[in-house]
């Protein structure tokens, strides 16, 4: 019985999502609207193009169009990182490349005189694929960063008020006449 009556009384807690008031004419019971629809709310179709579009001309700048300011940090970050480490195994492979090629003219007077021909070719090997990997990742961020702002702006246009309600319900099982506890989640269009 108690379990009962704790159940009713979360359902009836929960169950609610409208407030009511009573009108100053004596009439009745008025149901009010509990949020305000604004004109700030109004759906833009071209934001999530035009934040892309921000995002494609300056990194970050769609972040910045959809006032999420947090993330442009991480979007230079990212960019940034990767291309230092392009630009670092940039300037290591030809480092070895032209070692190599004095080595080949006949010149002894490197940097490297411990290493034979056979491993500055693997050297310039590892930094060639390093260097196009690194490549590869800030292209990736970038499209990265391009694909964040559209999406953003477009999880920015959807309507999170009351007409989405999720109310808890308390029902008898027709078969066995046990109680039954379910939830019901409505959307009005």
């Amino acid at each position: 019985m108690n379990k009962l009556l704790a159940i009713f009384f979360i359902c009836f807690l929960f169950g609610s999502t409208t407030l009511l008031a009573q009108g100053n004419s004596g009439t009745g019971l008025i149901v009010t609207d509990t949020v305000k629809k604004s004109k700030s709310n109004e759906i833009n179709p071209l934001a999530p193009a035009k934040a892309a579009f921000f995002s494609a001309i300056f990194p970050g700048m769609g972040q910045l169009y959809n006032k999420r300011y947090w993330k442009m940090p991480l979007v230079y970050g990212a960019i940034g990182t990767s291309v230092y480490f392009y630009s670092t195994n940039n300037t290591k492979y030809h480092e070895f490349r032209d070692v190599y090629k004095r080595r080949l003219a006949g010149y002894t007077d490197d940097k490297y005189p411990f290493l034979d021909e056979d491993r500055l070719i693997r050297a310039q090997r590892f930094y060639q694929k390093n260097r196009d990997l690194s490549a590869l990742i800030t292209v990736g961020f970038y499209v990265l960063n391009i694909i964040d702002a559209n999406v953003d702006a477009h999880l920015m246009q959807f309507n999170v008020d009351d007409d989405l309600s999720f109310e808890p319900s308390y029902f008898q099982n027709g078969l066995d006449s046990k109680p039954n506890i379910g939830f019901t989640l409505n959307y009005r269009f």
